[in-house]
């Protein structure tokens, strides 16, 4: 037996760190104009937060297509795997999950065991990277009995610092937005049954980035092999800030800076901050 792992490309893992931790990754659109992008290999980051400004309409986003699917998994049979643990985004907010079960139905001699996340972000690629550590010595029943454990310790909350994209999605009323904006409203949601919910409202951004903590904390409780992420949409200087800060506080954490890209990025809108945990220490 041999095992690959695959995550999508809404786990924004470093591009160094995929490649040293044998990582493969398929990757999600948007389109402008109707027009696709593959998200960071077409369109950088960069490049998707000075688009947005000029546009007029949000972009759409898709999951990978099916045929780009196949020949990953082709390729993987290729150089001798049998077995690929395919660690992607949410099922609630993705087709991406149900994907790579029907590539996998499709390519003869290769067996997909998909594991849905019910989250995304680093946080998602949290799981890609314990799979990633236990694929030499373990069984892939081991490792996707792992990964679902994981899931009872791994948690994030996500930010929002613009109300406008989550209008245009569909996510708040346009009533919404004008009183939020108002009252400088900033919105803290998070992952609950594989779908993105509200979860808190605080006045100000300062507030939220200190509930969010709090939040954290509680979830910690007093567990010692934990690692973290911090994530921003195009506002590195205000993510670094917060991390030097929560760094200082808890040295004892393994931590991680990445970023939103396109796919999410479209739908939280740029000056989002995520902060993700898992009560396991990772090795990268």
């Amino acid at each position: 037996m041999s095992i690959a792992i695959v995550t999508d490309s809404t786990a924004y893992l470093p591009e160094q760190l995929a490649v040293e931790k044998g990582i493969h990754i398929i990757s999600l659109s948007v389109l402008f104009d109707d027009v696709p992008y593959r998200e960071i290999k077409e369109i950088s980051s960069v490049e998707f937060y000075q688009r947005m400004k000029t546009e007029k309409e949000l972009p759409t986003t898709s999951q990978p297509a099916i045929g780009d699917y196949v020949k990953l998994l082709q390729r993987l049979l290729a150089q001798g795997i049998t077995d690929v643990i395919a660690v992607h985004l949410s099922s609630g907010i993705s087709g991406t999950y149900q994907g790579a079960i029907a590539a996998g139905m499709m390519v003869e001699g290769i067996n997909v065991h998909a594991f849905d996340s019910e989250i995304s972000c680093t946080p998602q690629g949290f799981f890609a990277l314990r799979a990633s550590e236990m694929k030499n010595n373990h069984s892939v029943e081991e490792i996707m009995i792992e990964l679902a454990a994981m899931k009872e310790e791994t948690t994030a909350y996500f930010l929002v610092d613009d109300l406008r994209n989550l209008q245009k999605g569909g996510r708040l009323s346009s009533a919404q937005v004008i009183i939020g904006s108002m009252l400088q409203v900033k919105p803290i949601l998070k992952f609950k049954d594989t779908k993105i919910i509200p979860f808190e409202k605080v006045r100000t951004k300062k507030k939220a980035m200190n509930e969010i903590e709090m939040l954290i904390e509680e979830f910690i409780g007093d567990a010692e092999e934990v690692t973290a992420c911090i994530i921003h949409a195009n506002d590195e200087q205000t993510a670094r800030v917060w991390l030097t800060k929560l760094e200082a506080e808890h040295p004892e954490i393994k931590w991680i800076l990445t970023e939103f890209g396109p796919v999410i990025g479209t739908h939280l809108g740029e000056k989002a901050l995520g902060f993700g945990v898992t009560k396991r220490r990772l090795n990268f």
